[in-house]
């Protein structure tokens, strides 16, 4: 697993964060200070990159927490072969079988470059180019 710690109050809305063991991103991100003794704390919510399943935690905000690594890439489509697609990487020449994205049906089509991530040990791909 590649990720990084860092504290919750270095994070912002749209960065990436891993809770429940899947890469997700922050939709929302709220702190609150309470009393004289009290510590800060932060309520955030994201949505799962791979799952879209929504999690949320509130902790104080200098909780230490993991962001994955992200590794963005680009893909040729060589082939697509009912609900995967066959994409050759731009960099390794590597050929990756990857599930088609729901919103790019129309889009993908054979030939055309296509971005996509690598993060957590999942891939996923995220638009055309």
């Amino acid at each position: 697993m590649s990720t990084k710690v860092v504290e919750i109050k270095t994070l912002k809305v749209g960065k990436y964060i891993v809770l429940g063991g899947e890469a997700s991103k922050i939709t929302s991100l709220t702190t609150s200070s309470p009393g004289k003794h009290g510590a800060a704390k932060a309520r955030l919510e994201a949505v799962g990159i791979f799952d879209n399943q929504k999690r949320s935690i509130v902790k104080p905000v200098d909780t230490k927490v993991d962001i994955p690594i992200i590794d963005k890439r680009v893909g040729q489509v060589l082939s697509i072969q009912g609900p995967n697609v066959q994409l050759m990487d731009m960099e390794s020449y590597e050929t990756l079988d990857l599930p088609m994205p729901d919103e790019l049906k129309d889009q993908i089509t054979e030939g055309i470059e296509v971005e996509y991530i690598v993060a957590l040990g999942n891939m996923k791909i995220m638009r055309t180019k």
